[in-house]
């Protein structure tokens, strides 16, 4: 998967530069307020934006990140509060010094000898939680064992900062600095140091977020930050944002056609037209108050929805309706019920059921009657699919003392465990070759019968008949990402949200 990445980065990047923002001293790059060379490196550098690939390129010298000053190039943003910045990072070129070096930054101000957290990648592959804690103090430095990730994160929560670095691929490396206080107006952002003023060095970076996190004093389900709208090509990981509010987006299907997006917000559902980025409501009638437990059948004639009745009190009760809008159908008598997958055929809807206070999984016809019941247990079964060929159902389940992923035979026969960590793993979802699962993995800290909102999660990916998970996404996210079947028809790219995305 990396040399993968890599590969494709330099390819897009060869498709992208006819559509280039050039640096312009004090300009808005990108996401970015500024680009400035600190410390007056001998050969100015200079930072590009390159759409659609949504890729940063820095350009600079610089003699040093080190001892009580500092010489290189930064792009950067005035930031407040908390905040995460992410990025996936390459050099280009072999490079003249091993000790060039490149990565994230937090910096009280732009004079060179300032306060400072960097998160730094060498040349050499060395990995260092650099940090200077007064104006002219002598850098110190905390190494890593991990050798030239190119996944970074760089997260400041208060006076603790977090480094979190990966090979992509895989699950982060973590090192936090408590008690550090760069103080208040800083400037977060990328930068590159040559570790020399004889030559200039280069870098790419992909996939570059500014997150800002939810408060402590966020009530969620009725307090939101705002979202992106995501595509992410499977292979390589490269990520798009086609959207983004300061509202909450939620859970976007993938239409048969691959030209459109569904997805929630506030209760209603919207098609999202990928070509021209707009997004049209889609009239669900006395359906308004939609969870994100919406499901299209095989065809994409049909949406099956999980609407709040009132006459249920309140509880999620799941209809159906054209994907072109009309009167809903009601399918479930008893509630809460929450969908979660059609059958190949369109005949039958399966979902996740609150019987008694547990929470099993039914299925039903399409014209809906007697539920039949396919799993029991005192525990939680819950996100269950179909695979395309109509063979099996996958589903998640915390019988195991984790929210694992399982996979069963329609009839609910030969129940078998397909994930085995310590991550809590949540809605798997079948490509539509049938080859790989896709599911969203919540850290071991959260509850396993919980998917909340604003969790630092990744996203994985496995062969249908289970294997060792790859993570194809670093984000910040939770309740809402991915909670519903979202591959593209070709099965090769997802769509998905992220949370508090600037």
């Amino acid at each position: 998967m990396k040399k993968l990445f890599s590969n494709i980065l330099i390819t897009a990047l060869s498709i992208s530069s006819m559509d280039v923002t050039a640096q312009i001293p004090g300009a808005k790059i990108g996401s970015f307020d500024q680009f400035a060379d600190i410390g007056n490196p001998v050969i100015a550098g200079s930072a590009t934006y390159h759409e659609p690939s949504q890729t940063y390129i820095l350009t600079g010298s610089g003699s040093n990140i080190w001892f009580g000053t500092d010489s290189f190039s930064y792009l950067s943003k005035k930031m407040n509060g908390d905040f995460i910045l992410q990025t996936q990072i390459k050099f280009i070129g072999e490079g003249h010094e091993p000790h060039r070096k490149a990565g994230l930054m937090i910096r009280s101000s732009a004079a060179p000898n300032s306060p400072v957290i960097a998160c730094t990648v060498h040349g050499d592959g060395l990995t260092a939680f650099q940090y200077r804690t007064a104006e002219g103090a002598t850098m110190k430095e905390i190494k890593l064992t991990l050798q030239a990730p190119d996944v970074l994160q760089l997260e400041k929560r208060g006076n603790t900062y977090t480094m979190s670095v990966a090979h992509f691929g895989e699950v982060y490396q973590v090192q936090k600095l408590d008690g550090i206080d760069l103080g208040n107006d800083l400037l977060a952002g990328l930068f590159i140091c040559a570790h020399t003023n004889r030559f200039s060095e280069e870098a790419a970076y992909t996939n570059t977020r500014i997150f800002s996190p939810a408060p402590d004093t966020l009530v969620q389900y009725r307090n939101y930050i705002g979202s992106a709208l995501e595509v992410m090509d499977v292979t390589t990981g490269h990520r798009e944002v086609v959207a983004s509010i300061p509202g909450s987006f939620q859970a976007p299907n993938w239409t048969p056609d691959g030209k459109s997006l569904i997805y929630n917000e506030t209760g209603k559902l919207y098609h999202f037209n990928l070509a021209s980025r707009k997004a049209t409501l889609i009239n669900t009638d006395f359906a308004i108050k939609n969870n994100n437990d919406h499901v299209l059948t095989f065809d994409g004639a049909q949406l099956g929805i999980s609407h709040h009745a009132q006459e249920s009190k309140g509880e999620s009760v799941i209809y159906s309706v054209p994907v072109t809008g009309g009167v809903p159908k009601r399918i479930t008598e008893k509630s809460p019920s929450y969908l979660h997958g059609w059958s190949p055929d369109n005949q039958w809807l399966i979902y996740t059921g609150g019987r008694n206070g547990i929470y099993n999984i039914y299925k039903i016809s399409k014209d809906g009657g007697k539920e039949i019941q396919l799993t029991s247990g005192n525990w939680l079964d819950d996100g269950s699919e179909y695979s395309p060929d109509g063979k099996y159902i996958y589903f998640c389940s915390t019988r195991s003392g984790k929210m694992q992923v399982w996979r069963m035979d329609p009839d609910g026969k030969n129940q078998t465990q397909l994930t085995f960590d310590e991550l809590n793993n949540w809605f798997p979802h079948v490509s539509p070759d049938n080859k790989w699962l896709v599911f969203i993995s919540f850290p071991k800290e959260v509850p396993a019968d919980k998917h909340p909102f604003y969790e630092r999660v990744y996203i994985r990916m496995m062969p249908v008949e289970g294997g060792e998970p790859k993570v194809i996404a670093y984000l910040y996210g939770g309740q809402g990402s991915i909670n519903v079947p979202s591959w593209s028809p070709d099965s090769k790219k997802i769509a998905f949200v992220s949370n508090g995305i600037f």
